[in-house]
Protein backbone atom coordinates (compact mmCIF):
# COMPACT_ATOMS: atom_id res chain seq x y z
CA UNK A 1 0.00 0.00 0.00
CA UNK A 2 2.68 2.25 0.83
CA UNK A 3 4.66 1.69 -2.13
CA UNK A 4 1.43 2.17 -4.08
CA UNK A 5 0.96 5.51 -2.29
CA UNK A 6 5.26 6.42 -3.12
CA UNK A 7 4.82 5.52 -6.28
CA UNK A 8 1.10 7.79 -7.26
CA UNK A 9 3.45 10.28 -5.20
CA UNK A 10 6.25 10.27 -8.28
CA UNK A 11 3.90 10.37 -10.81
CA UNK A 12 2.31 13.39 -9.61
CA UNK A 13 5.56 14.76 -9.24
CA UNK A 14 7.17 14.00 -12.17
CA UNK A 15 4.09 15.54 -13.54
CA UNK A 16 4.59 18.67 -12.02
CA UNK A 17 7.78 19.18 -12.93
CA UNK A 18 7.06 18.39 -17.05
CA UNK A 19 4.01 20.92 -16.43
CA UNK A 20 6.41 23.54 -14.87
CA UNK A 21 8.82 22.96 -17.92
CA UNK A 22 5.93 22.96 -20.12
CA UNK A 23 4.79 26.54 -18.14
CA UNK A 24 8.61 27.63 -19.19
CA UNK A 25 8.83 26.94 -22.66
CA UNK A 26 10.28 23.37 -22.33
CA UNK A 27 11.26 21.51 -24.65
CA UNK A 28 11.24 24.03 -26.81
CA UNK A 29 12.50 24.04 -30.65
CA UNK A 30 15.60 26.47 -31.35
CA UNK A 31 15.52 27.97 -35.14
CA UNK A 32 19.17 28.11 -36.35
CA UNK A 33 20.99 28.44 -39.63
CA UNK A 34 21.53 24.87 -39.34
CA UNK A 35 18.17 23.54 -38.72
CA UNK A 36 15.99 23.28 -36.05
CA UNK A 37 17.05 21.78 -32.74
CA UNK A 38 14.80 20.54 -29.74
CA UNK A 39 15.74 20.94 -26.55
CA UNK A 40 13.91 19.31 -23.75
CA UNK A 41 15.05 21.09 -21.06
CA UNK A 42 16.82 24.22 -19.65
CA UNK A 43 20.89 23.02 -20.15
CA UNK A 44 23.27 22.92 -17.05
CA UNK A 45 26.30 21.70 -18.76
CA UNK A 46 27.48 24.05 -21.76
CA UNK A 47 30.28 23.53 -23.62
CA UNK A 48 31.50 26.38 -25.69
CA UNK A 49 33.46 25.28 -28.83
CA UNK A 50 33.93 29.18 -29.71
CA UNK A 51 36.06 31.02 -27.46
CA UNK A 52 34.37 34.00 -29.23
CA UNK A 53 30.69 33.21 -28.03
CA UNK A 54 31.99 32.29 -24.57
CA UNK A 55 32.25 36.08 -23.25
CA UNK A 56 28.43 36.24 -24.36
CA UNK A 57 27.21 33.21 -22.91
CA UNK A 58 29.27 34.33 -19.24
CA UNK A 59 27.15 37.92 -20.00
CA UNK A 60 23.77 36.55 -19.97
CA UNK A 61 24.77 34.23 -17.04
CA UNK A 62 24.55 30.95 -19.00
CA UNK A 63 25.89 27.52 -17.04
CA UNK A 64 28.90 27.58 -19.49
CA UNK A 65 31.43 24.91 -17.77
CA UNK A 66 34.02 24.29 -20.61
CA UNK A 67 35.18 26.39 -23.92
CA UNK A 68 37.79 26.21 -26.49
CA UNK A 69 40.61 28.94 -26.17
CA UNK A 70 43.30 30.08 -27.99
CA UNK A 71 47.06 30.88 -27.70
CA UNK A 72 47.38 31.88 -24.29
CA UNK A 73 49.70 34.79 -22.92
CA UNK A 74 49.09 37.49 -25.69
CA UNK A 75 48.04 40.96 -26.14
CA UNK A 76 44.34 40.07 -26.35
CA UNK A 77 44.40 36.33 -24.15
CA UNK A 78 45.23 35.34 -20.86
CA UNK A 79 47.25 32.94 -19.29
CA UNK A 80 44.36 30.08 -19.91
CA UNK A 81 43.95 31.18 -23.69
CA UNK A 82 40.68 32.98 -22.85
CA UNK A 83 39.84 36.75 -23.96
CA UNK A 84 40.99 39.41 -21.46
CA UNK A 85 37.66 41.39 -21.45
CA UNK A 86 36.44 38.43 -19.46
CA UNK A 87 39.14 35.79 -18.50
CA UNK A 88 38.57 37.02 -15.01
CA UNK A 89 34.62 36.05 -15.11
CA UNK A 90 35.61 33.08 -16.43
CA UNK A 91 38.18 32.07 -13.81
CA UNK A 92 35.58 33.61 -10.85
CA UNK A 93 32.87 30.68 -12.68
CA UNK A 94 35.69 28.07 -12.72
CA UNK A 95 35.24 27.53 -16.65
CA UNK A 96 37.62 24.88 -17.84
CA UNK A 97 40.43 25.62 -21.17
CA UNK A 98 39.65 22.53 -22.70
CA UNK A 99 42.05 22.87 -26.06
CA UNK A 100 43.74 25.69 -27.55
CA UNK A 101 42.89 26.13 -31.41
CA UNK A 102 41.44 22.99 -32.96
CA UNK A 103 38.65 21.62 -31.45
CA UNK A 104 39.11 18.47 -29.64
CA UNK A 105 35.46 16.02 -29.21
CA UNK A 106 37.21 13.90 -26.86
CA UNK A 107 37.86 16.60 -24.87
CA UNK A 108 34.26 17.93 -25.21
CA UNK A 109 32.89 14.40 -24.19
CA UNK A 110 34.92 14.06 -21.09
CA UNK A 111 32.61 17.51 -19.56
CA UNK A 112 29.59 15.35 -19.91
CA UNK A 113 27.93 18.30 -21.78
CA UNK A 114 24.39 19.05 -22.04
CA UNK A 115 24.47 21.28 -24.80
CA UNK A 116 27.49 21.69 -27.33
CA UNK A 117 27.69 25.35 -28.48
CA UNK A 118 29.75 26.06 -32.23
CA UNK A 119 30.24 28.79 -34.59
CA UNK A 120 29.10 28.33 -37.87
CA UNK A 121 32.18 30.38 -39.21
CA UNK A 122 35.71 32.11 -37.68
CA UNK A 123 38.78 30.39 -36.85
CA UNK A 124 37.04 28.81 -34.14
CA UNK A 125 34.18 27.38 -36.22
CA UNK A 126 34.22 23.49 -35.03
CA UNK A 127 31.98 22.30 -37.77
CA UNK A 128 33.99 19.56 -39.51
CA UNK A 129 33.28 17.84 -35.80
CA UNK A 130 29.50 18.27 -35.92
CA UNK A 131 28.13 15.10 -36.72
CA UNK A 132 31.08 13.80 -33.57
CA UNK A 133 29.36 16.21 -31.49
CA UNK A 134 26.40 15.56 -31.70
CA UNK A 135 26.48 11.89 -30.75
CA UNK A 136 27.74 13.66 -27.18
CA UNK A 137 25.03 16.07 -27.05
CA UNK A 138 22.24 18.42 -28.74
CA UNK A 139 24.09 20.83 -30.71
CA UNK A 140 23.78 24.53 -31.32
CA UNK A 141 25.35 26.20 -34.69
CA UNK A 142 25.59 30.30 -34.29
CA UNK A 143 27.10 32.84 -36.37
CA UNK A 144 28.40 35.81 -35.09
CA UNK A 145 29.95 37.30 -38.36
CA UNK A 146 26.74 38.62 -39.86
CA UNK A 147 25.32 39.95 -36.36
CA UNK A 148 25.88 42.40 -33.01
CA UNK A 149 26.37 40.81 -30.14
CA UNK A 150 22.77 41.81 -28.85
CA UNK A 151 21.02 39.63 -31.64
CA UNK A 152 23.31 36.61 -30.15
CA UNK A 153 23.03 37.00 -26.76
CA UNK A 154 18.98 36.96 -27.57
CA UNK A 155 19.61 33.66 -29.40
CA UNK A 156 21.58 31.77 -26.48
CA UNK A 157 19.51 33.04 -23.72
CA UNK A 158 16.39 31.50 -25.65
CA UNK A 159 18.56 28.20 -26.24
CA UNK A 160 19.53 28.32 -21.73
CA UNK A 161 16.70 29.41 -21.09
CA UNK A 162 18.67 32.96 -19.99
CA UNK A 163 15.94 35.06 -21.96
CA UNK A 164 15.74 37.32 -19.00
CA UNK A 165 19.40 37.68 -18.43
CA UNK A 166 19.91 38.73 -21.79
CA UNK A 167 17.75 41.24 -22.01
CA UNK A 168 18.95 42.65 -18.63
CA UNK A 169 22.48 42.93 -20.35
CA UNK A 170 21.34 44.48 -23.84
CA UNK A 171 19.10 47.05 -22.23
CA UNK A 172 22.17 48.34 -19.69
CA UNK A 173 24.60 48.63 -22.95
CA UNK A 174 22.16 49.68 -25.28
CA UNK A 175 21.31 52.49 -22.41
CA UNK A 176 24.84 53.59 -22.32
CA UNK A 177 24.99 53.56 -25.91
CA UNK A 178 22.71 55.84 -26.38
CA UNK A 179 23.90 58.43 -23.75
CA UNK A 180 27.61 58.31 -25.24
CA UNK A 181 25.84 59.29 -28.85
CA UNK A 182 24.67 62.43 -27.34
CA UNK A 183 27.88 63.60 -26.97
CA UNK A 184 30.20 61.88 -28.88
CA UNK A 185 32.10 64.80 -31.26
CA UNK A 186 32.69 62.55 -34.48
CA UNK A 187 36.28 62.54 -36.44
CA UNK A 188 35.67 63.21 -40.11
CA UNK A 189 33.37 61.34 -41.62
CA UNK A 190 33.27 58.78 -43.54
CA UNK A 191 35.53 56.36 -41.55
CA UNK A 192 37.53 53.11 -42.39
CA UNK A 193 36.92 50.52 -39.53
CA UNK A 194 39.91 47.33 -39.76
CA UNK A 195 42.01 45.30 -38.45
CA UNK A 196 45.99 45.76 -39.20
CA UNK A 197 48.11 43.23 -39.92
CA UNK A 198 51.13 43.08 -37.63
CA UNK A 199 53.76 43.49 -40.98
CA UNK A 200 51.79 46.26 -42.47
CA UNK A 201 50.94 44.62 -45.77
CA UNK A 202 47.57 43.86 -45.26
CA UNK A 203 44.20 44.40 -43.36
CA UNK A 204 40.56 43.27 -42.77
CA UNK A 205 38.10 46.02 -43.45
CA UNK A 206 34.96 45.37 -40.94
CA UNK A 207 32.18 45.97 -43.23
CA UNK A 208 28.28 47.30 -42.26
CA UNK A 209 26.78 43.89 -41.51
CA UNK A 210 29.89 43.51 -38.59
CA UNK A 211 28.83 43.40 -35.47
CA UNK A 212 31.61 46.28 -35.25
CA UNK A 213 30.16 48.05 -38.25
CA UNK A 214 26.55 47.50 -36.59
CA UNK A 215 27.82 49.48 -33.22
CA UNK A 216 29.71 52.34 -35.50
CA UNK A 217 26.73 52.99 -37.35
CA UNK A 218 24.36 52.66 -34.29
CA UNK A 219 26.59 55.87 -32.52
CA UNK A 220 26.36 57.96 -35.93
CA UNK A 221 29.41 56.88 -37.83
CA UNK A 222 29.61 56.67 -41.71
CA UNK A 223 31.77 53.75 -42.49
CA UNK A 224 32.97 54.47 -45.96
CA UNK A 225 32.83 52.10 -49.15
CA UNK A 226 35.63 50.74 -50.34
CA UNK A 227 36.30 50.44 -54.05
CA UNK A 228 34.69 47.27 -55.87
CA UNK A 229 37.90 46.19 -57.17
CA UNK A 230 40.06 46.28 -53.51
CA UNK A 231 38.28 43.87 -51.75
CA UNK A 232 40.07 40.13 -52.30
CA UNK A 233 38.10 37.62 -53.88
CA UNK A 234 38.39 34.56 -51.50
CA UNK A 235 36.50 36.37 -48.75
CA UNK A 236 33.49 36.78 -50.54
CA UNK A 237 30.38 34.75 -49.95
CA UNK A 238 32.37 32.83 -46.63
CA UNK A 239 32.26 35.89 -44.37
CA UNK A 240 29.92 38.90 -44.39
CA UNK A 241 32.40 40.89 -41.72
CA UNK A 242 35.22 41.67 -42.95
CA UNK A 243 36.85 42.67 -46.57
CA UNK A 244 40.36 41.57 -46.93
CA UNK A 245 42.73 44.31 -48.32
CA UNK A 246 46.53 43.62 -49.16
CA UNK A 247 48.92 44.98 -52.21
CA UNK A 248 48.22 47.68 -53.40
CA UNK A 249 44.91 47.39 -52.50
CA UNK A 250 45.68 48.12 -48.80
CA UNK A 251 45.45 51.67 -49.20
CA UNK A 252 42.97 51.95 -51.85
CA UNK A 253 40.55 50.28 -49.34
CA UNK A 254 41.34 52.11 -46.53
CA UNK A 255 39.73 55.69 -48.54
CA UNK A 256 37.86 56.92 -45.13
CA UNK A 257 38.95 60.41 -43.94
CA UNK A 258 39.84 58.79 -40.11
CA UNK A 259 40.82 55.46 -39.56
CA UNK A 260 40.00 53.25 -36.59
CA UNK A 261 41.98 50.73 -35.74
CA UNK A 262 40.30 47.93 -33.53
CA UNK A 263 42.81 44.80 -32.04
CA UNK A 264 45.01 47.95 -31.68
CA UNK A 265 46.73 50.21 -29.66
CA UNK A 266 48.73 53.37 -29.54
CA UNK A 267 51.73 51.60 -31.12
CA UNK A 268 49.43 50.59 -33.91
CA UNK A 269 48.28 53.70 -34.57
CA UNK A 270 52.29 55.11 -35.18
CA UNK A 271 52.56 51.89 -37.25
CA UNK A 272 50.16 53.22 -39.71
CA UNK A 273 50.96 56.56 -39.44
CA UNK A 274 54.84 55.75 -40.61
CA UNK A 275 53.46 53.36 -43.46
CA UNK A 276 54.96 54.84 -46.63
CA UNK A 277 52.60 53.24 -48.38
CA UNK A 278 49.52 54.84 -46.44
CA UNK A 279 51.08 58.17 -46.57
CA UNK A 280 49.37 60.01 -48.74
CA UNK A 281 45.82 59.09 -47.24
CA UNK A 282 44.08 61.98 -45.87
CA UNK A 283 43.41 59.99 -42.36
CA UNK A 284 47.43 59.64 -42.12
CA UNK A 285 47.98 62.99 -42.88
CA UNK A 286 45.83 64.80 -40.88
CA UNK A 287 46.40 62.17 -38.12
CA UNK A 288 43.01 61.04 -37.96
CA UNK A 289 44.12 57.81 -36.91
CA UNK A 290 42.23 56.26 -33.85
CA UNK A 291 42.95 52.95 -31.48
CA UNK A 292 40.23 51.66 -30.50
CA UNK A 293 41.75 48.92 -27.75
CA UNK A 294 43.48 45.15 -28.07
CA UNK A 295 40.00 43.67 -27.24
CA UNK A 296 37.74 44.52 -30.03
CA UNK A 297 38.68 42.04 -32.45
CA UNK A 298 35.65 40.20 -31.50
CA UNK A 299 32.91 42.02 -29.65
CA UNK A 300 30.90 40.67 -26.58
CA UNK A 301 29.36 42.26 -23.85
CA UNK A 302 32.67 43.12 -22.20
CA UNK A 303 34.90 44.18 -25.23
CA UNK A 304 32.19 46.35 -26.82
CA UNK A 305 31.82 48.03 -23.33
CA UNK A 306 35.34 48.60 -23.40
CA UNK A 307 34.81 49.99 -26.96
CA UNK A 308 32.16 52.42 -25.65
CA UNK A 309 35.17 53.88 -22.82
CA UNK A 310 37.53 53.60 -25.89
CA UNK A 311 35.50 56.37 -27.79
CA UNK A 312 34.47 58.53 -25.00
CA UNK A 313 37.43 59.13 -24.02
CA UNK A 314 39.01 59.99 -28.16
CA UNK A 315 35.72 61.89 -29.01
CA UNK A 316 33.60 62.88 -26.15
CA UNK A 317 34.14 66.53 -25.28
CA UNK A 318 36.84 67.25 -27.75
Amino acid sequence: MKFRLFMAFLAVFWGFLAAAHAADGWPRQIKTSHGTLILQHPPQRIVSTSVTVTGTLLAINAPVIASGATSPNTRIADDQGFFRQWGSVAKQRGVKALYIGEANAEAIAGEAPDLIVISATGGDSAMKLMSQLSAIAPVIVVNYDDKSWQELAAELGEASGKEADAAKVVASFDQREKTLKQSLHLPPQPISALVYRPDGKAANLWTPASPQGQMLQQLGFTLAQPPANAASGHTQGIRKDIIQLSGENLAAGLNGKSLLLFAGDKTDAQRVESNVFLSHLPAVQNKQVYAMGNDTFRLDYYSANNLLTQLETQFSGH
